[in-house]
């Protein structure tokens, strides 16, 4: 497993921008397809991007595409995701996981396939 931590959180208004970083323990970082996942209040977690362990391969919600960018730095062991052009509805706690699963182009979207978590971010987009 790896230990992740997310940083980069805050409330912004709409139609502004944020980028959220992950940063991970341990020296096998390239090793870990790298997911964003996002919860907001009574609604259950939902899949945002993914990267492959490679960062040659990258997957987006239908809701995100276009707006966010997910990418990778695997010498800093660090994953981001760059959110711009913000609604409203973006408002939710945001998640990084890291999957051991597949090989270096591969990549997954359902939080079954991440076996290690960030306690998460805060996003708030205020109209």
């Amino acid at each position: 497993q790896v230990h992740l931590v997310e940083s980069g959180g805050g409330l912004v208004q709409a139609g502004g921008s944020l980028r959220l970083s992950c940063a991970a323990s341990g020296r096998t970082f390239s090793t870990y397809a790298m997911g964003w996942f996002r919860q907001a209040p009574g609604k259950e977690r939902e899949f945002v991007a993914v990267i492959s362990k490679s960062g040659g391969i990258t997957s987006y919600a239908d809701s995100v595409k276009g707006r966010f960018t997910i990418s990778r730095d695997n010498a800093k062991n660090t994953v981001y995701l760059q959110m711009n052009s913000l609604k409203p509805e973006d408002t939710a706690a945001y998640y990084c996981a890291a999957s051991a699963l597949g090989n270096r182009d591969s990549y997954f979207i359902r939080t079954a396939d991440f076996g290690s978590w960030g306690q998460g971010t805060q996003v708030t987009v205020s109209s």
